[in-house]
């Protein structure tokens, strides 16, 4: 099992690394993160770990920021020496709530949790995650741009970029963001009816096409209301699937 530590105090991050190898040596301790934007970072350049261990109050704000600025299906044990978060916990991945001091027998509790749930359901916790997960799709993003977190509502976007391994957002008044997630990633949070996966480098919003042409070999040139970074083509394959779309919102 690989876990993720996100801690913003040495202390309480060298105490819980302890205890976790006590109960468990086999687990690994994949990563530790002190912040909203490094811990927003890290998942999205690093393989999912098994397990989060994570504190609400960090070095730059609440921990439910990073829930709101990309999609975790990870289930989290939050550790925190506030109780009144508990419920704003569980409406997220969360599987437990422990209040410092962190004891054995809580890591011990959590992670028999955590075991129990990955076993009881198909395909492990995703299984579970997608039982519990809320039928919405995301409204506001959450950019992180040196030391701050910039909301961005998706309506203010007119495409996501991918290329050369790193991914941008380009909004309606032709600005642009670095973001650190992955196009599949992002897809799977927006609303479906508004955004379209065009091809490998592409998400594109319904709004901000412009004009579309019938190229030579069956493509469709897609125009936004915004330059583009390079040409936007839709297969041949995709182009009536994207026409329906275009028009009804549907695929």
């Amino acid at each position: 099992m690989k876990v993720l530590i996100v801690e913003d105090e040495t202390a309480a991050y060298e105490n819980l690394k302890s205890i976790i190898a006590e109960v468990d040596p086999m687990i690994e301790l994949s990563g530790h993160t002190e912040s909203v934007i490094q811990t927003i970072r890290w998942l999205g350049n690093h393989p999912v770990p098994d397990l989060i261990f994570m504190d609400i109050h960090l070095s730059d704000g609440s921990a439910f920021n990073i829930f709101s600025a990309i999609p975790v299906d990870t289930p989290v044990v939050f550790t925190t020496a506030y109780d009144e978060h508990a419920i704003e916990a569980f409406k997220v991945n969360s599987i437990d709530y422990l209040l410092k001091p962190i004891e054995m027998n809580g890591i011990r509790r959590a992670l028999n949790k955590y075991r129990k749930l990955n076993g009881s359901f198909p395909g492990g916790f995703k299984g579970f995650s997608a039982l519990i997960a809320p039928d919405k799709y995301s409204d506001k993003l959450l950019i992180p741009s040196n030391n701050e977190l910039i909301p961005v509502s998706v309506n203010h976007v007119s495409c996501f970029y991918s290329s050369g391994g790193s991914t941008r957002l380009i909004l309606k008044d032709g600005s642009t963001f670095q973001y650190a997630r992955t196009l599949d990633g992002i897809f799977d949070s927006l609303d479906p009816s508004l955004f379209f996966r065009a091809n490998k480098q592409f998400i594109i919003s319904k709004e901000c096409v412009r004009n579309i042409t019938i190229w030579f070999d069956n493509r469709l040139l897609v125009v936004l209301d915004v330059e583009a970074p390079e040409r936007i083509y839709i297969s041949k394959n995709k182009a009536s699937q994207f026409k329906k779309w275009l028009t009804t919102g549907e695929r």
